[in-house]
């Protein structure tokens, strides 16, 4: 007889439903590459929606596929994590390596307003794969946002972060702020440097121009500014929408991307990307894409840029598409490029795509979730 439902355990299903579909909803917000000595890429870092930060071998991944399977489309590996613990409260949306060696330090920023930083070396020699606070190692650093103060001294909630940038050299880290603030780190005395105030609404991305000593930041209002790190004022507006906005369209900045020589900005406005040559001070072209852009950077003189749909696009500066790759997230938030030109795309679904310098698929995996 079908459907015998004698026992049939309704909270069980219950949370085996919720919890393939919490699953199906996590989203990778960044991927790194991790530093190593070694040419083959092989460990890659990746910040959840559920507060956690895990690390990962591809060549791990890529041995447990099938022989000759390239089919990246229905093989979804779960990975198991190299080292794996929670590091926010709430979503981690942001992870930077900082300095080189034995010192290098592993970044993250999060939704509870903080940056924290771990050795890597540390990370790296855990045994297990499970929580790392459960394995003793703590965080070496930990900063907080600070609050403001409103009507009769009541403080403000603490502003998330939502992006962090690094200048090991002059020994800071910046943090793109709810608060519609860049925040200044030093990390030898662990204080408070610099705060960069002047965007109208809060900050989606920021990013460290060491050359010149300033830094960048996009906000949900609209523009893009240049600030000089030492007095701490702005000293350039960008406003990639302008001329899109004389028709009626308004968009905020959702990244920027930096070239290798520092002298070319790619701003994003919702399906808009502006190339600016920063000596000059001039856009020199537009490109317009077919879904809102989440991430981008720089291939030499190529911008690959990831977003609201399951593609990464190649450019060239003009704006001409190179190529498009179809990538397993169906929306894709981080986009990050290897030394040997292996890309990673992560996003919705805890999925993230390997990519090799050709365009073939290498693996596909789902992140373990906390």
């Amino acid at each position: 007889m079908c459907g015998d439902a004698t026992n049939w355990d309704e909270n069980a299903y219950r949370e085996s439903m919720l919890k393939e579909r919490d699953i199906q909803t996590r989203t990778i917000f960044r991927t790194a590459w991790a530093p190593t000595e070694n040419p083959t890429p092989d460990t890659i870092v990746v910040a959840s929606s559920d507060g956690s930060t895990a690390s990962y071998s591809i060549t791990s991944c890529i041995s447990k596929l099938p022989f000759g399977f390239t089919n990246t489309k229905t093989q979804k590996l779960l990975a198991e994590p190299n080292c794996f613990f929670q590091g926010h409260d709430g979503p981690t949306y942001d992870v930077k390596f900082y300095g080189d060696g034995e010192d290098t330090l592993l970044l993250s920023c999060g939704d509870d307003g903080r940056v924290q930083g771990w050795r890597w070396q540390e990370l790296t020699n855990s045994i297990s794969p499970a929580s790392v606070h459960r394995n003793g190692i703590k965080p070496i650093l930990e900063w907080v946002n600070p609050q403001h103060k409103g009507p009769w001294g009541a403080l403000s909630s603490i502003p998330e972060n939502n992006a962090i940038a690094v200048d090991a050299q002059g020994g800071s880290v910046f943090a793109a702020s709810g608060d519609s603030c860049a925040y200044c780190w030093d990390v030898a005395t662990g204080k408070l440097k610099t705060v960069f105030k002047g965007h109208s609404d809060y900050l989606h991305c920021i990013a460290a121009r060491n050359s010149a000593h300033q830094i960048i930041t996009g906000s949900e209002d609209g523009t893009t500014r240049i600030w000089d790190c030492k007095s701490g004022t702005c000293i350039q507006v960008i406003d990639p929408a302008k001329d899109l906005k004389i028709k009626g369209f308004s968009s905020w900045v959702s990244c920027v991307a930096l070239d290798a020589s520092e002298s070319w900005l790619a701003c994003s406005n919702g399906r808009n990307i502006s190339i600016w040559n920063l000596p000059a001070s001039a856009c020199i072209s537009r490109i317009s894409t077919y879904a809102s852009v989440q991430d981008m950077l720089f291939d030499n003189n190529q911008i690959l840029a990831v977003g609201a749909d399951p593609l990464l696009n190649r450019f060239d500066m003009n704006g001409v598409i190179l190529s498009q790759i179809q990538c397993a997230p169906p929306s894709s938030f981080s986009v990050s490029l290897h030394s040997s030109g292996v890309m990673a795309v992560g996003g919705y679904g805890c999925l993230v795509d390997v990519i090799s310098q050709y365009g073939s698929h290498m693996c596909t995996f789902r992140c373990q979730c906390v």
